[in-house]
């Protein structure tokens, strides 16, 4: 059964009426065919002009859809060979981070990204998709051999943050996230980067220093969530999260006129979980179109081109007081 947002209940009702008439029995369907045909129209016509105007909190609501593809959807689906490596080799496994080696499109890749779950069962396993140290040192293991053997680096964000509990700042939160940042800042190799759902502060910051950063159109990207944004900018609890989303300026469209993003990806009507088959085959091409780019500079130059794209990012100003 599908998962409708508060703001698709008008979709909802009348899908809901087309499934009906859709169940009756083969020689009485084509009694009901102009009907089926008229509703499907309208439902399509609603459907364009609720998302023709969505707002920040509607796309972050989008972005966190549980049916939305995740890391390994986008895996099973554009590479082959994948062979998933496990552990840090210093503390234990995390399984909220996935990834391994593979092929893409007959180009040798490692692929790395934050693996949420869709059931209860499925999201304590993968800890909601909220990193631990250790995933962000598996990582960067992984992405250390794509630097070894020549391998070009694709990751996939989609993550809330990283996980906040005593033990992962005992066993160094902020240090492995600080070490992926600079790591991945020297790596000779294309890297390129996709916010698929949530983008969340560091922890997707973690995995998100490349040559191209890619953002699905109704993705977010930002330093805080709505929720966790509201009582530090109100204190008195008067807020809202949809108004701290408007402020935040996390969606796709605000990122890249800022030049914090490359490219906006765009998604099946009514977002990628509405038809997974062909967001993964728009974001391959997509990929595949940055990666071929990205192969013909040499090392030297992409690490250049690397710093000098996160410097621009951003404005600073000094006044006199």
């Amino acid at each position: 059964m599908r998962d409708y947002l508060e703001f698709e209940k008008p979709i909802a009702e009348l899908e809901k009426k087309i499934e009906k008439l859709k169940s009756y029995p083969p020689d009485k369907i084509g009694r009901v065919a102009d009907e089926i045909r008229r509703l499907e129209e309208k439902a399509a016509e609603i459907q364009k002009e609720i998302f023709s105007r969505l707002t920040p909190w509607q796309k972050t609501q989008i972005a966190r859809h549980s049916d939305r593809p995740y890391a390994l959807d986008y895996i099973s689906a554009l590479m082959i060979d994948f062979t998933e490596l496990h552990g840090d080799r210093s503390f234990g496994d995390d399984n909220s981070i996935v990834g391994g080696i593979a092929k893409f499109e007959n180009k040798p890749v490692v692929v790395i990204g934050h693996q949420k779950g869709r059931t209860t069962k499925e999201n304590v396993f993968r800890n909601f998709g909220m990193p631990n140290p250790e995933g962000y040192r598996k990582a960067l293991r992984i992405m250390r051999l794509a630097e070894k053997f020549s391998r070009p680096i694709i990751t996939f964000i989609d993550t809330p943050g990283a996980y906040p509990g005593i033990g992962a700042e005992e066993r160094g939160q902020a240090e492995a996230i600080a070490r992926n940042l600079m790591e991945m800042s020297h790596f000779r190799v294309p890297i390129i980067v996709t916010v698929t759902g949530e983008g969340g502060s560091g922890g997707a910051l973690a995995l998100g220093v490349g040559d191209r950063i890619l953002m699905l159109e109704h993705s977010i990207y930002s330093v805080i969530s709505p929720e966790a944004c509201v009582p530090i900018l109100w204190k008195d609890g008067s807020a809202k999260p949809s108004e701290a989303a408007e402020i935040l300026k996390l969606t796709a469209d605000d990122l890249y006129r800022f030049g914090v993003i490359d490219e906006i990806v765009k998604e099946p009507l009514g977002g990628a979980h509405r038809d997974p088959k062909e967001m993964v085959k728009t974001l391959g091409g997509v990929i595949m179109r940055h990666l071929n780019e990205l192969q013909a500079i040499p090392a030297d130059e992409l690490i250049k081109k690397r710093y000098e794209k996160f410097r621009k990012i951003g404005v600073f100003s000094e006044q006199a007081v």
